[in-house]
């Protein structure tokens, strides 16, 4: 297999809900996770997100973990709560001290800090004025924007502005399966106009305070007919719009997919906004998604299912490393030159590690995956996608939203209960792969 560049960013990810706890602390407001998750029956095992990892306590010994890694970055996101609330006013001093304390440790540790604005837990006083059903929402984000990168814009080396909108809309607001679960279908498409409208306006405000790069993570995914009947075939061009257009073509200039959705909510302007130049994409893969032709009555224009042939995860998604090389060259062939370079911002397996005997943790099918998928990016460059860096999901195992602590995708073992972290034998591997390739 081709080899990675040098140059090359090796990183982790995680996000604040999901590691952080503390969730009263400090003058955090309540966010829709708190909400969602505190409602009988929505979460897996009952539990939420109030001390996930406690990172928020323990993110010097998270540091120290990177450190030993070799990682050059880490992406963290910043809980829009703790910054502000309600969403609105000026900035809570308690919160923007923690990220400045967090990310100056990354930097004395010569990591740098990729910070991602949002990642889901939006301040739950916006959600009762609609979210991002609301175009007052985008504007929100914007002025949040500007205090963190205010704070911090001298400091952060990449931003992130929004992680995943397909996954947050359809999810969230679609299908209601993630908070604030709403149950809306095609109804939901003004909370990916207006979280698009948001990115905008957030680079924007970012411009003015940093000088570093900025970007967009979005969740791709190659969409596979199950036949070459042309009702999968079809139901295959939509899927692939929705999840890997509708929130991509805007950001190069080229507005929505035909037919995406009733375009009443964009007004003039808009589409500018959204397509301010950005320096890179970033990318999360899992997996291709299996689609076919709805079935009569059935309110979408396709139906997913299972893809034969791959082993699973623990989520039951198959492990098609292949996808992520045939994901970045469509990227690349649909874009052309206006595509910026590309970060895979989010890769990773979740599996059931446990801790044996001997009190190590051992995780062979995470190491393999990881091994399959970098090849398949090496596979992408040579093919001419320039792709800059990878970033493992995650650091730790954590609070994995609806499926609340039942699901690992960590390098590094949590235990729950005592928080006692133990690097799994993944974390070994890639340490060795990290300085192998300097």
């Amino acid at each position: 297999m081709p080899e990675l560049p040098g140059g090359f960013l090796w990183g982790v990810s995680t996000s604040a809900y999901q590691i952080e706890g503390a969730v009263t602390e400090d003058g955090r407001g309540p966010s829709v996770w708190d909400t969602f998750s505190a409602a009988p029956g929505r979460i897996v095992d009952g539990t939420t997100g109030a001390v996930a990892t406690d990172s928020y306590h323990r993110y010097a010994d998270d540091v120290a973990l990177m450190r030993d890694l070799g990682v050059g970055a880490y992406r963290f996101s910043v809980a829009w709560p703790r910054i502000q609330p309600d969403g609105t006013g000026p900035a809570n001093a308690a919160g923007l001290d923690h990220y400045e304390r967090l990310v100056d440790a990354l930097l004395d540790a010569g990591i740098a800090p990729v910070a991602t604005l949002f990642h889901w837990d939006l301040p739950q006083a916006l959600q009762d004025r609609g979210g991002w059903l609301s175009r007052e929402t985008a504007h929100r984000f914007g002025e949040y924007a500007a205090l963190v990168a205010g704070r911090l814009g001298d400091r952060v080396r990449m931003w992130i502005t929004l992680n995943e909108p397909f996954v947050h809309m359809s999810l969230g607001y679609a299908l209601g399966t993630h908070a604030p679960g709403e149950q809306l279908l095609f109804d939901a498409f003004p909370v990916a106009h207006h979280q698009l409208l948001g990115h905008g306006l957030a680079v924007a405000a970012l411009r003015d305070h940093s000088s570093s790069p900025v970007t967009l993570a979005n969740n791709y995914s190659p969409a596979r007919p199950a036949t070459d009947d042309p009702a999968d075939l079809a139901a295959a061009a939509a899927y692939d719009a929705l999840q890997n257009r509708v929130f991509t073509d805007p950001l190069f200039g080229l507005g929505y997919p035909e037919g995406a959705a009733d375009l009443s909510v964009v007004r003039e302007g808009d589409l500018d906004v959204i397509a301010a130049p950005i320096d890179a994409l970033g990318v999360n893969y899992y997996n291709p998604t299996g689609v076919r032709g709805p079935a009569d009555g059935s309110p979408l224009p396709f139906e997913m299912v299972p893809l034969e042939g791959y082993p699973t995860t623990a989520f039951g998604w198959p492990v098609a490393p292949d996808g992520l090389r045939e994901m970045l060259v469509a990227l690349h062939a649909r874009y052309g030159a206006a595509l910026p370079p590309v970060y895979i911002t989010e890769s990773g397996c979740a599996y059931d590690d446990v801790i044996g005997p001997d009190g190590s943790c051992d995780d062979p099918q995470r190491i393999a995956y990881l091994d399959a998928h970098l090849d398949a990016l090496a596979a992408a460059q040579a093919d001419g996608v320039d792709v800059r860096g990878y970033f493992v999901w995650s650091l730790l195992d954590n609070w994995e939203w609806a499926e609340g602590f039942t699901k690992r995708f960590g390098l590094v073992h949590v235990d729950f209960d005592t928080q006692a972290r133990t690097p799994k034998s993944s974390f070994a591997w890639l340490r060795e792969r990290i300085r192998d390739h300097r």
